[in-house]
């Protein structure tokens, strides 16, 4: 631990190599909190507001403990931030000759077999598939690590990139013709042999349930497991821990079958056939539900007399292609894979058609094109609990969780239980911003309820005035994409500045159009109200039109209330109301990310000063200055501008 703390000292080795680098307080006391429980094997669970510099304070005692490391991000752009930049600096300051991977879920990497059958044997008559799959097929001629990430020439959601990447169901595995050059094996080998190893929590949990990403042999390697943006686990780990199974599984074990057929069992048209029939079942029950994307509860869909009658042919026609599938076994490895594909296809549906059971969330979710059945376990507490602190493998190991929004009303009660972890040891460590000085929170008078529908004109009313008063320089939040599709159509008849909006392009290029352009006004949901980071003059305001609670037909939500409730507790208060408090922080956080950070934030909810809950949410937040005067904050921002300008 001296090592640790002789490297943030204010002449020590962060110092001395890295451009800019000064220790803060709350960085120091991070890091000797996590040298501690890394020599003690213990579990360690932090929050560290915004501009703390956790990464740093994890990153350097891992790295000096000597022991195998496990690092899971949220995103894979955290992860390549991580791996690229803040660990190389970080490894060279303290000179450690350290081997270091970048491990990513098996659909980032090429898969060499299923290019070669889908570039001979193109799937649909399309022009655009086809031209991607031409230009994939060069570049695997010249790709060492087979990444897909390193297309940055084709669509990140190009038609070609599921016929060229393998699934746990469709890899064959050690009978792949391709298996010695598989890259996806050659990122497990170099990850096994590594000192670090980063991965995402999707990689990570998909492992702890499946065994098939690497983990089961990697895991018991590691001695400390860290989690960044640790908000995002129970989530994550419940999805990985329950089961599902979907149309587009159903349609692409067809399609393999009957490419087998083309290729391997052109004597067998009886199994061309009975796999072409499942296919149609198969889009005929997308059919059955509204065309917009939707989730809801399976439980209650599946009392419909149509969707039993559809359920009901869709297994008789598995069962049938199991059989006629069974007669061909042993004729080629492909066919033998497609064979286990459908017997696990098939077990898992009848676990998500009987409906019955409890303690579980059965719930159904639709793309334009797609439908997929779920069911999540309501609590992951135990088998999480047992994980860490009873050790499945009987080695001790220490586990960090770490993200700027754990607490809840200043406690961790709500993150801890959710986990299994109440033996965790806990630190709250608040931002070393001045916030009252560097920002102001806004909570506009006279507004209607959000559920008054007057709310959208007076929302834009309000946008209007912040944001010309602002020029541009703002990111509107929203909680709905309906609200947002309105408001994208109705903020340009009143401002004359680029807006950027979510779904219009990637969210990579959106970003960079923001910072480029400067005066604009960048339009989103979900995915920019965590993860994105703006500094500077370039982003002073952000609006979040309501508080983020989740919507009440949610269905993993309404199980989770619904559990609440007959444990005899308050599902708003012990479900709803925590997970929101979450959600808003992260917002939140997008508005201050440097010292020298200033603007205004501006919550359009009403609630937060008309209900009692509204304390929650505000002791979870920044000790901003306040206000409910729209004139202020706009002298505020003006005040800000000028400033800047004199600068």
């Amino acid at each position: 631990m001296s090592a640790v703390a002789a490297a943030f000292a204010d002449d020590g080795v962060l110092a001395q190599n890295i451009a800019g680098f000064k220790a803060r307080d709350a960085q120091k006391q991070m890091a000797m909190a996590v040298a501690q429980s890394i020599e003690q094997g213990s579990a360690l669970v932090v929050e560290a507001g915004t501009g703390t510099g956790k990464t740093y304070a994890y990153l350097v005692p891992a790295l000096l403990a000597g022991k195998k490391v496990i690092l899971s991000t949220g995103t894979k752009n955290l992860q390549e931030q991580l791996y690229f930049r803040d660990l190389p600096k970080v490894l060279n300051a303290l000179a450690l000759p350290l081997q270091t991977a970048l491990l990513k879920g098996r659909a980032n990497y090429l898969c060499l077999f299923r290019l070669t059958q889908h570039y001979q044997h193109v799937p649909v008559k399309d022009d655009v598939l086809i031209q991607d799959l031409s230009l994939i097929k060069k570049w695997s001629s010249e790709t060492q690590s087979g990444d897909i990430g390193e297309l940055t020439y084709i669509a990140e959601d190009s038609k070609a990139l599921p016929y060229v990447t393998s699934t746990s169901d469709n890899c064959l595995g050690k009978d792949c013709p391709d298996f010695e050059d598989c890259y996806l094996l050659k990122a497990r080998k170099k990850a096994m042999n590594a000192d670090l190893v980063v991965v995402n929590h999707h990689l990570f949990f998909a492992d702890m349930a499946l065994k098939d990403t690497g983990f089961g042999e990697l895991l018991p390697n590691m001695d400390v497991v860290i989690f960044d943006e640790a908000h995002q686990i129970p989530d994550i780990a419940s999805e990985y821990f329950g089961e599902s199974v979907s149309s587009k599984l159903l349609a692409e074990l067809c399609r393999d079958i009957e490419l087998a057929c083309k290729t391997q069992l052109r004597d067998h048209p009886q199994l061309a056939k009975t796999a072409d029939k499942l296919a149609a079942l198969v889009r005929d029950w997308r059919l059955l539900l509204p065309g917009d994307p939707q989730k809801g509860n399976w439980r209650d869909c599946y009392q419909r007399p149509d969707m039993q009658v559809a359920m009901s042919r869709i297994s008789d026609a598995m069962q049938m292609l199991y059989l006629v599938l069974k007669s061909s076994l042993g004729r080629s490895d492909q066919v033998d894979s497609c064979y286990e594909r459908l017997a696990t296809a098939k077990a898992r549906l009848e676990k998500l058609l009987d409906v019955e059971r409890t303690g579980v969330s059965f719930w159904y979710e639709t793309t334009a094109r797609t439908i997929s059945l779920h069911y999540t376990p309501l609590s992951i507490a135990d088998k999480f609990n047992e994980l860490v602190f009873a050790g499945a493998d009987n080695k001790k190991r220490s586990w960090i969780f770490t993200s700027a929004t754990l607490s809840v009303d200043e406690g961790f009660a709500h993150f801890t239980n959710q986990m299994g972890l109440q033996n965790a040891q806990t630190m709250l460590l608040d931002s070393p911003f001045d916030y009252p000085n560097q920002a102001m929170l806004l909570v506009p008078r006279y507004l209607p309820e959000p559920t008054d529908p007057r709310i959208n004109k007076a929302l834009l009313e309000l946008a209007v005035k912040l944001i010309n008063a602002n020029d541009g320089r703002c990111f509107f939040l929203f909680t709905s994409h309906r609200m947002l599709q309105w408001m994208a159509q109705e903020l340009p008849l009143y401002i004359n500045l680029p807006i950027l909006v979510q779904g219009s392009t990637s969210k990579r290029i959106l970003l960079e159009q923001f910072v480029e352009l400067k005066h604009t006004v960048l339009l989103g949901t979900g995915s920019f109200w965590e993860g994105v980071d703006v500094r500077g003059d370039t982003l002073s305001c952000v609006i979040i039109d309501k508080l983020p609670f989740a919507s009440p037909d949610e269905p993993l939500l309404q199980a989770r209330s619904e559990d609440a409730r007959m444990r005899g507790q308050d599902p708003f208060a012990q479900v709803q109301l925590p997970q929101a408090v979450i959600t808003l922080k992260q917002g939140v956080g997008r508005l201050i990310r440097d010292v020298s950070d200033r603007g205004v934030l501006a919550i359009c909810d009403s609630r937060l000063v008309t209900r009692p809950y509204g304390e929650v949410f505000i002791k979870s937040l920044p000790p901003m200055r306040r206000s409910r005067d729209v004139g202020q904050a706009i002298e505020f921002l003006e005040h800000i501008h000028s400033s800047g300008e004199q600068d």
